[in-house]
């Protein structure tokens, strides 16, 4: 196209290529304008220059938006070729069997023959009584002893039975001891450390070599120790009376999938799969009987007990404020007049005498669903989204109306995503599915004990310990008094 193309057209024709032409012009300038204060881009996207003029209203009045997470999590498995025999050995562990299996008789330590053993680095309590860990190197030996009776009793490391769905055994003969390895664990999904900075990290600073192929085994291993622990969350989810659920890109290799988080007061549970209704099915559905604070993803909308968030909504309207089309600068503006001012009715609400606000402002809703019904079909396509959306949601949105005690926003849920989306930016996503499943699992014991005000990694460490035995793993405490 070119301009001797343009003057050869007849004045129609001309006519429609111009205004197919502007409105291409304005398209773009919309898009151009587009951040994630006036649209659900989030504010991953925006350059770090690009801040908010005033982000303690931004945090009051509006819902941080849920950008992107991963976790660094390659595929190869365990390597225990790190030990250097070299190493000092801090103690020397004998695992005698105590009695006979056969008879019952108590075994004779002095008997015991020494069959194999292995080297186990860990950390614990300084010895001195300071605080600080230090690093112990013990050599675990395992034999038998013969019984009068003829039989030999023979000790070996645990094992837990073999799972389905994961390719990593939990075993004691281990080089990495559970706290070390919750300390890997810490470095790599609280810390955002790399494998390779793990590595640099263990060898500055307890001057041990580890692979990451070690490294990379030990997550996937302590993901593996937790994996029980999801059905106990996902039954403490279902007796919420309030859910707050939310979801975000996630990448595995060239896959795309979608993090989901669902929170209550107590607990967070993290999935990754498809963006399907699925998942909330499988996770609510028959014994969820609280509502559940969303978006406006479609999916939700089988949920009939369900509140929307407003902060989702105030940012549609914002960017319809902000067109060069005049129906969406108009729809925006009046949007965004009656979600201010209920907003501030409802935080007044709380503070004094329990009331209805539906009933109060009866008369502006009926007034504003006119309106939407108006701009339901309107050429300007995000302002007939916008106008559907309200339509569609009509009673989940204004709930809070009629209860002012319940939240505005899903800033629960979008903060819960947060700290994942930095890891993912950092990592690209995970690689595998046994790696992607590790980072939910991991991602959900630690969010929900640091919710409970329980440190995890004391916690982590013992699951570790006795799932590494072949015994279950202990429950998640309940919620600590922050006072104590």
């Amino acid at each position: 196209m070119n301009p001797e193309f343009i003057a050869s057209l007849p004045c129609e024709q001309a006519k429609e290529l111009l205004g197919k032409t502007v409105a291409d012009l304005i398209e773009i300038h919309e898009r151009l304008n587009q951040n994630s204060h006036n649209s659900s881009r989030p504010p991953s996207s925006e350059l770090p220059w690009q801040k908010f003029e005033d982000e303690e209203d931004q945090e009051d009045d509006y819902e941080s938006p849920s950008p992107d997470d991963s976790d660094n999590e390659p595929e190869c498995a365990g390597n225990e070729n790190d030990h250097n025999d070299t190493e000092p050995i801090s103690d020397r562990e004998n695992h005698y069997p105590e009695q006979c299996v056969i008879c019952g008789q108590t075994l004779d330590p002095e008997n015991f023959v020494a069959r194999n053993g292995h080297y186990v680095l860990d950390l614990v309590q300084n010895s001195e009584g300071l605080a600080g860990l230090e690093l112990t190197h013990v050599l675990h030996i395992y034999g038998d002893i013969a019984c009068a009776c003829g039989h030999v009793n023979c000790t070996e490391p645990g094992r837990c039975e073999k799972e389905e769905g994961w390719k990593v055994e939990l075993t004691e003969w281990r080089l990495i001891g559970p706290t070390l390895a919750a300390l890997i664990v810490c470095l790599s999904l609280r810390m955002h450390c790399s494998l390779a900075k793990i590595q640099e990290f263990l060898l500055d600073w307890f001057g041990v070599y580890l692979s990451t192929a070690t490294i990379n085994h030990c997550i996937h291993e302590a993901g593996r120790a937790v994996a029980p622990l999801e059905q106990q969350l996902a039954e403490e989810l279902r007796q919420a009376d309030l859910l707050y659920a939310d979801e975000t890109t996630w990448k595995e290799g060239a896959l795309l999938l979608w993090l989901w988080v669902f929170c209550s007061s107590t607990v967070t549970l993290y999935l990754i799969g498809r963006r399907s209704k699925e998942i909330i099915q499988i996770l609510l559905e028959g014994d969820f009987s609280g509502l559940l604070m969303s978006d406006g993803y479609a999916v939700y909308r089988d949920f009939l007990k369900r509140l929307r968030c407003w902060a989702h909504l105030i940012r549609k309207a914002q960017g319809l404020a902000e067109s060069l089309n005049s129906d969406a600068r108009l729809f925006g503006e009046a949007v965004k007049a009656l979600l201010t001012e209920l907003m501030k009715a409802v935080r007044k609400a709380r503070e004094g005498p329990p009331m209805n606000l539906q009933l109060i402002y009866a008369e502006q809703l009926a007034q504003f669903k006119l309106l939407c019904e108006q701009y339901r079909d309107c050429s300007h396509e995000k302002t007939k989204k916008l106008a559907r959306e309200f339509l569609n949601d009509w009673d989940a949105i204004w709930m809070v109306l009629q209860y002012p005690w319940l939240p505005l926003t899903n800033n629960e849920a979008e903060q819960a995503l947060r700290h994942w989306v930095i890891v993912r930016l950092i990592s690209h996503g995970t690689r595998t599915e046994e790696g992607t499943r590790v980072f939910a699992l991991l991602a959900s014991v630690i969010k929900t004990c640091r919710k409970r005000n329980i440190t995890p990694w004391p916690y982590l460490v013992q699951v570790i310990t006795e799932r590494r035995k072949g015994n279950e793993a202990p429950p998640i405490p309940a919620p600590l008094d922050k006072a104590n």
